[in-house]
């Protein structure tokens, strides 16, 4: 047994939606965490796992991706925005666990799209590279501004022009008076390892072709 497989190995999973929908995937896979886990009360983010010594953490969707690019968590469960908007070279996203689908729009206010601020525009997003990135290829620089939430209030408090988020309904951006005007990127969820780690333990290997089979087998039933 390497060095690396003599440690718990630790699997990092967002807090939020997300995890209701990836819960019955990971038991699939064989990854249960134990009761705390579900316990409401419960002011842990670390917690055991059924039948394995593995360690399951829970944070924020963003820090899923920094744990385990960082070898922090060997693997974890997070949106493909995630993955795209810090593009780290020791993050490999093997599986497309075919849940949590959402899409990154950009959004202006009713009334104002097709507007343009000529070659230069204020975005208000928690997605500063994806946001410079698609506008770039528009030939616009888009100046970011950086928030974590309450997005649609931006524009009409004179913030930005407009925003690039998260739609999944669309039913908050109609509801603060804003219109979906493209598409940035679709989502699901995605399986992510670390690269090294997956070089080095067998247990990672083993886990990514059971979350395959099990990913397979979720889409097999829904056909």
């Amino acid at each position: 047994m390497s060095s690396d497989q003599a440690r718990p190995l630790t699997f990092a999973v967002p807090k939020g939606r997300l995890l209701d929908e990836a819960l019955p995937m990971m038991a699939a896979a064989g990854v249960v965490p134990d009761a705390e886990f579900h316990d409401k009360k419960s002011r842990a983010l670390a917690f055991g796992c059924e039948g394995s010594d593995m360690r399951i953490i829970r944070v924020r969707a963003f820090d899923v991706a920094t744990f385990v690019a960082h070898g922090a968590a060997q693997m974890g469960i997070v949106g493909s925005d995630v993955v795209e908007e810090f593009a780290y070279s020791d993050l490999y996203a093997p599986v497309d666990l075919d849940i949590g689908h959402c899409r990154l729009s950009v959004a202006e206010p009713e009334g104002a799209q097709g507007s343009t601020d000529g070659s230069h525009t204020r975005v208000a997003s928690k997605y500063p590279n994806l946001t410079r990135r698609h506008f770039e290829s528009l030939g616009v620089q888009a100046e970011v501004v950086k928030l974590n939430g309450a997005m649609e209030l931006a524009p009409s408090l004179g913030l930005a022009s407009r925003i690039v988020d998260l739609v999944s309904t669309g039913r908050t951006l109609v509801e603060n008076g804003l219109v979906e005007t493209s598409v940035i990127l679709q989502i699901s969820a995605r399986l992510i390892v670390n690269r090294a780690a997956l070089k080095t333990d067998e247990r990672v290997a083993d886990l990514v072709e059971r979350f395959r089979a099990a990913a397979h087998a979720a889409r097999a039933e829904m056909a």
